[in-house]
């Protein structure tokens, strides 16, 4: 650089000094020394520019050694520079700089900055010399990774390059086999009620209240009287073990790490006092239950369950799936004879339908299950046991489980795995809350569907929910193992707490209906149980004489 392109840049941070700080020079100490300080050394440059450049030639081997945040170098136009102590006062912070240390930086050096900036913000010391380019090698003008690389088929990357629930997705569909992919990702029919938990979920969207104190911030809460580190479940799903040899067990060790509430499902690919058995005594864990058609089997299992208290804290009675919905994608590839479920019986197979393990492992199921039955459950269990019903996806349900004495229903649609059309886990939140607002304070409300951020936790909070559950990104984490687990609770726990300071939150209690603004969901949420369209009413089938006689049911 000349010494009249010095004195220009000398004459430009004059200008801009006097520019700045105007007439309050007091008030504006700081800035001053910075903008003389830099002046300070543009005149030196000017003075003694021969001082700017040192004649030594620099190897690119030797500038790889200085790699490091504790000893930094990058190359800008040929010029090497040590940049170790200015990287961490970076007004872009020093990622970006570390990230090209011992490497030449000189395209995103320049896409950003002038190259003057160097000579006149650094000392002069900070010049190493020039780089020497007789005998540079084949890579060194390759830039550094600014992503994760495009994964190749069956390749898992390292867990570390994982950073959030939508990777762990990205990754499963590569690495499962086919059928466990088909088993865990499909939906019912057209997949719409799949695709709807996630669409209605970004509909609502946050509504910041700013300049409180947001430092600490704790996500700890209690979900059925249980102190957890936050107000997660990991919701009920079949068959782990297809993602990982540790399955169920692996997550189960995940969450009590992690101190968040594992439900064990009944077609678990262990049994689940095995299950269990991977966590500590006083840890919270849930089971859910489907009925069997075979009512001796579901008395035997509910009376195992109660010997392994005190780990079994709950048990979740599903509803949502008196029989297995249409999944296409799962039925299309063949099962594995092999897979079972200990617990429930189930034997994979197939037949002229197809090979769908969700429609047959489902078949015990009794599609007899009604409200009575709760009376039925609850009489085995005893009144100390809290009972859950999942799958809720109308306001009249929930107050129709209110009036069983339940301790807590689940708002969940199966993961749109059922009933496709049936509605958005959000829609029949705020539906209980436009139709129903008492049931709020009188049982905890889970929810489930569609989560796939820490900010869908936030939000389904801020809408009254006690606890929110996720059910594939925990499959598809698990293909990780336990540490797989643990690590998408961490993601989602970080990117909790971040939408928590971002809204103004310091704990769980701290949110409320103010904060999200679901004005774009209003329209598509029931006034009331019968609605606006009114025709006669049809007899139903019992009431139609000679059609069928009602079955003689099992009790359990």
């Amino acid at each position: 650089m000349s010494v009249n392109e010095h004195h220009w840049k000398r004459k430009c941070y004059e200008e801009q000094k006097d520019g700045i700080l105007g007439t309050d020079r007091a008030s504006n100490s700081h800035l001053k020394l910075i903008l003389d300080s830099r002046v300070s050394i543009a005149s030196d440059a000017a003075s003694s520019p021969s001082r700017m450049v040192s004649n030594r030639l620099v190897s690119a081997e030797e500038i790889r050694n200085h790699a490091s945040s504790d000893d930094c170098w990058i190359v800008v136009d040929k010029e090497v520079w040590d940049i170790t102590s200015f990287a961490p006062e970076h007004p872009g912070g020093p990622g970006i700089i570390h990230q090209h240390a011992g490497r030449d930086a000189s395209t995103s050096f320049n896409s950003i900055h002038d190259y003057s900036l160097l000579p006149e913000s650094l000392p002069l010391t900070a010049h190493i010399g020039s780089l020497d380019t007789s005998n540079l090698p084949e890579d060194w003008a390759k830039p550094p990774p600014t992503a994760t690389p495009e994964l190749a088929i069956n390749d898992k990357p390292p867990l570390h390059t994982v950073i959030n629930a939508h990777d762990f997705e990205a990754i499963a569909s590569r690495t499962l086999t086919p059928k466990t992919w088909a088993f865990y990702s499909s939906a019912a029919t057209d997949c719409l009620t799949a695709r709807a938990n996630r669409k209605y979920l970004d509909k609502l969207t946050f509504r910041p209240r700013l300049m409180r104190d947001v430092r600490y911030v704790s996500t700890h809460s209690k979900i059925l009287g249980n102190d957890v580190s936050m107000p997660l479940f990991v919701s009920p799903a079949a068959l782990a073990k297809l993602a990982h040899p540790d399955g169920e067990k692996a997550i189960a060790a995940a969450c009590a790490n992690q101190n968040v509430i594992q439900c064990v499902s009944t077609n678990a690919s262990f049994p689940v006092a095995d299950i269990l058995s991977a966590t500590p005594e006083n840890h919270p864990s849930i089971f859910q239950l489907y009925v069997n058609s075979d009512r001796a089997k579901t008395r035997a299992l509910l009376e195992h369950l109660l010997t392994l208290r005190p780990r079994l804290k709950a048990i979740m009675i599903t509803i949502d799936a008196p029989v297995p919905g249409k999944r296409e994608a799962d039925e299309r590839l063949k099962a594995d004879d092999a897979v079972s479920s200990p617990m429930s019986g189930a034997q994979a197979g197939n037949d002229k339908q197809g090979g769908g393990l969700g429609r047959i492992m489902g078949s015990y199921i009794d599609a007899g299950l009604t409200w009575s039955d709760i009376h039925l459950i609850r009489s085995i269990v005893g009144s100390e046991m809290p009972l859950l019903i999942k799958g809720i996806q109308c306001a009249a349900d929930a107050e129709l489980a209110l009036k069983h004495e339940v301790q807590g229903i689940v708002i969940s649609n199966h993961g749109g795995r059922s009933l496709d059309t049936s509605p958005a886990s959000v829609i029949t939140l705020l539906e209980i809350h436009r139709t129903c607002p008492q049931i709020f304070s009188k049982m905890e409300i889970w929810i489930d569907g569609g989560v796939r951020r820490g900010s869908d936790i936030v939000k389904l909070l801020s809408l009254g929910a006690t606890a929110i559950g996720i059910g594939r990104p925990a499959l598809y984490a698990v293909n990780y193992g336990q540490e797989g687990v643990e690590h998408l609770i961490e993601i989602l726990r970080d990117e909790m707490t971040t939408s928590m300071r971002l809204v103004g939150a310091t704990g769980v209690g701290g949110l409320w209906p103010g904060v999200v603004n679901y004005a774009a969901l209003e329209g598509l949420v029931p006034k009331n149980e019968a609605g606006w369209v009114r025709w006669p009413r049809r007899p139903r089938e019992e009431e139609r004489p000679g059609l069928w006689e009602p079955k003689t049911r099992a009790r359990l």
